[in-house]
């Protein structure tokens, strides 16, 4: 029964990450939005995360909570940036400010954590943080020519009608080219095999198939739990290879199949989205939900390093313009490195989400 419940929880979570991406681009063309800012808001921002580690600090485990929050931004970059990169290799075009923001959100903490504890003040700050942080890609998207994610790459397989009842034509990658006649224009998606989805039904259908993304990675995770009590496998090799990339299951989808589908910029957006809402307003929910978190000294000594450096790694190699297979191996072969030392030095492995 656990592994049939796996089954249909994967199931469902790489048939909801197709259809996410679908109606993410979609409404991104349809309503003239980046795709970018979409993908932080469907993508970034997660609510389940959110969640677990409020619940977490409630219940006095705030050492488990902060835990969460590196975990699962180290993990974006060591495991879901470095399969889409062993996976598919591919070109990116991401602008330079958003990879600075990218690197400066986990050293904005340093602060925080050396002057810890992290209290409600300081949580409200984080918060803001990520408020400007959307408000500063929103306000540069909107005035940007070709915003980015909007790009040549994706529009050249988009088809936009005048209306539901319009004939299809190819649009040029310029958003002064796409018709503003009213009704709203219909967007036609390359995964869509020409249907066409009007934008504003493009945003309720992603929302749906975010809810799908996170039943399929809860029941997913649930069936991986039944099959290590049914079968009583143990170990902690298990632990922090197989169960870690099943919990990273939906954002590795939301990163592999975009680059997979010729959108790989769309999962780059989740990763740089999920690590600067991670370290930002997620943090900071969790402090002013569940009160002050005491910093113990290995997160300034040890998880806060790696997070910062693993991080400015993967921006450079960004920078590059082109996400090759070895920096996947380099980026995994890093996160492996980093679980050895803390079972080594630290006494046990880093706190995964859940």
């Amino acid at each position: 029964m656990s592994i049939l419940i796996f089954i249909v929880g994967a199931a469902l979570l790489i048939y909801s990450a197709e259809k996410l991406i679908v109606y993410v681009v979609g409404a991104a063309a349809g309503l003239r939005i980046s795709v970018f800012l979409l993908a932080i808001i469907f993508t970034g921002i997660e609510f389940d995360d959110v969640a677990l580690g409020v619940a977490l600090n409630v219940e006095d485990l705030s050492d488990v909570a902060l835990g969460t929050v590196f975990g699962t931004a180290i993990s974006m970059i060591g495991i879901v940036l470095a399969l889409a990169a062993i996976i598919c290799p591919t070109k990116v075009n991401i602008p330079r400010p958003y990879l600075v923001l990218f690197v400066a959100a986990p050293v904005a903490l340093i602060p925080f954590i050396v002057f810890g504890p992290l209290t409600p003040v300081y949580g409200a700050v984080l918060v803001l943080l990520f408020v400007l942080f959307i408000g500063y890609v929103a306000t540069r998207e909107l005035k940007r020519t070709t915003p980015v994610f909007r790009n040549a790459e994706i529009l050249e397989k988009l088809e936009v009608g005048a209306g539901s009842g319009g004939s299809a034509t190819t649009v040029s990658p310029e958003p002064a080219d796409l018709p503003t006649d009213k009704p709203p224009f219909v967007v036609t998606v390359p995964f869509t095999k020409n249907r066409p989805i009007p934008g504003w039904a493009a945003i309720a259908l992603a929302v749906l198939a975010l809810a799908g993304l996170v039943a399929g990675a809860a029941i997913t995770s649930y069936g991986t739990k039944g099959i290590l009590e049914d079968y009583r496998i143990q170990g902690a090799l298990f632990g922090a290879t197989i169960a870690t990339l099943v919990l990273t299951l939906e954002d590795v989808f939301l990163t592999v199949e975009p680059t997979r589908k010729g959108a790989p910029e769309l999962g780059v957006g989740n990763v740089i989205g999920s690590v600067v809402f991670g370290v930002t307003a997620k943090l900071g929910i969790i402090v002013l939900a569940g009160g002050s978190i005491v910093i113990d000294d290995d997160v300034l000594s040890w998880h806060l390093p790696v997070l910062v450096g693993m991080t400015a790694l993967a921006a450079y190699f960004l920078a590059t313009g082109r996400l090759k297979r070895w920096h996947g191996f380099v980026l995994l072969a890093l996160y492996i490195a980093y679980w050895a030392v803390s079972f080594a030095v630290f006494g046990g492995a880093p706190i995964e989400t859940d």
